[in-house]
């Protein structure tokens, strides 16, 4: 089983989630596999929020997970698009900061 360091880098999940993968069995999901089960996250996070939050009727029995759990899931994910398709993830966000610095916010 893969460890993940102690102050792991963006680098550093990448890589770890990588071996987790292929670990598990993973690692021939494509792409758009990948990026169907984020959408799956990202409602499963968003419900979280909305039953934290207690916004709308939720069933309080649910099984969904905690906001973290959800947040941490699409972390996963993400990363496996990102290794996917061969990209940083940490110069992809240091560039979109670099434009975004730019950006006039209003």
């Amino acid at each position: 089983m893969p460890t993940l360091k102690k102050n792991p880098t963006l680098k550093d999940y990448q890589e770890y989630v990588k071996k987790l993968e292929i670990e598990r069995g993973f690692s021939s999901e494509s792409v758009l596999q990948k990026c169907l089960l984020l959408g799956e996250e990202i409602g499963e996070l968003n419900k979280a929020v909305r039953k934290e939050l207690k916004l709308l009727k939720t069933d309080q029995n649910s099984k969904n997970g905690s906001v973290a759990r959800e947040l941490a899931d699409v972390v996963i994910i993400i990363c496996t698009i990102a290794n996917r398709l061969d990209i940083d993830l940490e110069k992809a966000f240091r560039g979109k900061e670099e434009i975004n610095k730019k950006r006039v916010w209003g």
